[in-house]
């Protein structure tokens, strides 16, 4: 596939694009990329046309891997319209669905059957661009973060550091691989010669859990809204005697989903996670922290250094509320052609050429040193002169039998400024909003109750998994 890539005129730095589900496609794909010398740029399948125009336009790519299901007539007429140089290569091609070769459309197999397996030369450096990864979208349009080789390293060594991965380990993930979360799950198997079962996705549960039985699945990559359908199943039903760790990342793990994990599954590790796609990861909660401070984000990652910071630059101490900010090999070379939006996230550090990255997250610290994620900068409500984080009556929420899925935004009131308005997906429960209102009461300060309660079937989600608060309203 390299081979190929270099036939096609891909050289050093240039972006390719990946459109295509979790597959052996796409892995070759990303691996491919890199041996050409160039740089990946997944985009997930579940990317509407005009999404995926607007991103193959910005990361400026002249070539695009998809399979020929995703390439319809309608999609098929605007890349010819609107890419004119566009290249492609078709994955999965069918006699009847593939597109006419002529020079810009190549097929996956054909490739496979006609180019040499040697690598080609690269000379490749470190600091060369590896891929960018778009950011989810949920604070407005997503931004392609720049990684390079030894960013993604880096990370990765961490991860299989902290996880304690080796080449036993049998991971699954149903994450998609053009999220931060996903990729590493690959480059740590990659790394250590363990294996990877990838999935589709989390479309069918109970296959997701015979899979994990089937195949002695050591560690399961997981995110909150994943965590709620599998806590509402029967998982005694499933042999999952071969569990060593989970992990969650993407959005903080509900108090009360820590809380039941550990009471259904107390053999396994469960490592709480925190990370953005600037930095990948930022901390982990040590395992044997889980029972003691289920409402931590973690320590460090190793070989990084993180702090809280007001607005004036003042690095505050335990209890106090601030930016959380990241130094590190793990910190990206900013945003794809946003040299703007990347003088304001990626800063100067401390020695010359070292970039620091300012979250906009909320964090505060203890007296032992452990952070604890308080809120975006920006999903912070303003209530009665007060500020209020809308995770600490997500976590009361989610203490409701039957509640799935929980979110709280804050909404405009002549006389608050900003009232609290929860979101609540529980199927099959027969709760009322003055049900939820009298529970949070119980449990929460006057100005942290909801002054509205809205019952939703599900709540709108990025294609990570993570609930869209800024389409809520």
């Amino acid at each position: 596939m390299a081979n190929a890539l270099r036939e096609l005129g891909v050289k050093q730095g240039d972006r390719v694009a990946i459109y295509l589900n979790n597959s052996v496609e796409l892995v070759v794909a990303i691996f491919a990329v890199l041996k050409a010398g160039g740089a990946f740029v997944i985009i997930n399948r579940a990317t509407k046309a005009d999404k995926l125009l607007y991103l193959l336009d910005n990361c400026g790519t002249s070539l695009l891997i998809a399979d020929d299901r995703s390439l319809d007539s309608g999609l098929w007429e605007r890349l010819s319209t609107e890419f004119s140089g566009l290249r492609m290569i078709q994955c999965s091609a069918t006699a009847a669905s593939r597109r006419p070769r002529a020079d810009r459309v190549w097929d996956f197999s054909e490739i496979q059957n006609c180019f040499p397996p040697s690598p080609p030369p690269s000379s490749t450096s470190e600091r060369d661009l590896a891929c960018l990864i778009y950011t989810s979208g949920t604070t407005g349009t997503a931004k392609g973060v720049m990684c390079d080789h030894s960013n993604v390293v880096f990370v990765t060594q961490a991860i299989v550091q902290y996880l304690r991965n080796g080449a036993d380990d049998v991971i699954l993930s149903a994450l998609p691989l053009a999220s931060s979360y996903g990729l590493y799950q690959l480059m740590s198997t990659v790394f250590t010669g363990s294996t990877l079962v990838l999935e589709p996705s989390f479309a069918f549960p109970i296959e997701i859990l015979q899979t994990l039985a089937r195949e002695r699945v050591t560690g399961f990559a997981g995110v909150p809204t994943i965590y709620s359908v599998l806590l509402g199943m029967e998982l005694d039903r499933f042999d999952l005697s071969s569990l060593r760790y989970l992990t969650n990342a993407a959005a903080g793990l509900p108090v009360e989903h820590v809380k039941r994990l550990r009471h259904l599954l107390p053999k396994v590790e469960l490592f709480l996670m925190h990370g953005l796609t600037e930095v990948a990861r930022t901390m982990y909660l040590p395992p044997d922290q889980a029972d003691i401070r289920p409402d931590a984000s973690g320590i460090p990652m190793p070989g990084t250094e993180l702090w809280v910071e007001d607005e004036s630059g003042r690095r505050l101490g335990p209890g106090q509320i601030g930016e959380l900010v990241v130094r590190g090999p793990n910190v990206m070379r900013g945003y794809w052609d946003d040299p703007a939006l990347t003088a304001i996230r990626f800063r100067p550090g401390l020695n010359p050429g070292e970039r620091l990255c300012y979250s906009g997250d909320l964090f505060r610290t203890d007296s032992e040193g452990f952070f604890y994620f308080v809120g975006r900068k920006d999903d912070i409500i303003k209530s009665r002169g007060e500020k209020v984080a809308p995770r600490e009556i997500e976590n009361v929420l989610y203490g409701i039998p039957g509640v799935q899925d929980a979110a709280v935004i804050g909404v405009p009131d002549p006389l608050l400024g900003q009232a609290v308005k929860a979101f609540v997906v529980a199927p099959g429960a027969t709760l009322t909003a003055a049900d939820v209102i009298a529970y949070c009461k119980e449990r929460l300060e006057e100005v942290l109750i909801p002054q509205y309660v809205e019952f939703r079937s599900e709540l709108p989600k990025t294609d990570n998994g993570k609930i869209r608060t800024r389409d809520l309203s």
